[in-house]
């Protein structure tokens, strides 16, 4: 199977869960909460995480699923040749309160890593998308990322470490302000990370609270885009679970600058 063949295979899961979840009405009152108050989960996270694993399963029977509700598949073990990373719905906050910031995210990794990614921004109708060596897309159209080469008048997204501010969070903020750059907080790292590679975010900054499932997409559509990925060391070829950056490349080195001053 090539990266084209597990891109189209992950747009056909993208595309049924977008329907499920847009066709959903959860409410605080039909939800429950993980580790704290603000972690929810609603039976609409579950029934897609079921709903995508069974089709993987039923096209793969010997990859492996890792998803944020259900964890590992207990039988594959550790030789599949295949994991998919899945968050059935990412922004589950956002999902409960009827905030439309909501994504599905799924990514197809290998022995050299990210292969496919798909990011579907439910409530704009729309998938994001990469495959390795393969580019960046919007639905069936070919994208790249921005080509700014300042912080003034472009978008910066970030995220809460959980619900709490992450260290230099404040110096971070002011310092893009400072330059007019617009900074956002909307709910969702996956969409945080896709939107740099499609050429609507300048860059993206996520503090390192995330796992595999959350970013993996998201970053493998930003760099198909043409966007340097970063950890607070500097551009790398992985995708660092302590904190990672996305952004074009005429702002990557200040971005990064900025970001890891206060660390």
């Amino acid at each position: 199977m090539t990266p084209q063949e597990l891109r189209a295979f992950a747009l056909q899961l993208a595309e049924e869960a977008m329907v499920t979840i847009a066709g959903a009405h959860a409410s605080p009152d039909q939800s429950a909460t993980k580790v704290d108050a603000g972690d929810w989960v609603t039976p609409f996270d579950k029934a897609v995480e079921t709903q995508t694993r069974d089709r993987i399963h039923a096209q793969y029977p010997g990859h492996r699923v890792v998803g944020e509700e259900f964890g590992a598949d207990a039988d594959a073990g550790g030789g599949a040749e295949i994991t998919w990373y899945l968050d059935p719905i990412d922004g589950t906050m956002n999902f409960v309160h009827g905030v439309p910031w909501v994504a599905f995210s799924l990514a197809a990794v290998d022995s050299q890593g990210i292969v496919a990614g798909v990011v579907a921004d439910v409530y704009r109708r729309e998938i994001y998308s990469a495959s390795r060596g393969g580019g960046a897309y919007i639905d069936a159209r070919r994208v790249n990322c921005a080509s700014h080469d300042r912080i003034g008048g472009g978008v910066f997204l970030t995220e809460w470490s959980r619900q709490a501010a992450w260290s230099g969070m404040d110096e971070y903020l002011h310092a893009i302000s400072a330059e007019a750059g617009a900074s956002r907080i909307m709910g969702s790292c996956a969409l945080a990370l896709a939107l740099v590679g499609v050429g609507r975010a300048t860059g993206t900054v996520l503090p390192g609270f995330y796992n595999p499932w959350d970013v993996y997409a998201g970053a493998l559509i930003a760099r198909e885009g043409g966007a340097v990925i970063a950890g607070r060391s500097g551009p790398t070829g992985e995708v660092p679970l302590d904190g990672v950056m996305a952004a074009t490349p005429g702002v990557a080195d200040k971005l990064l600058k900025l970001w890891s001053a206060d660390q």
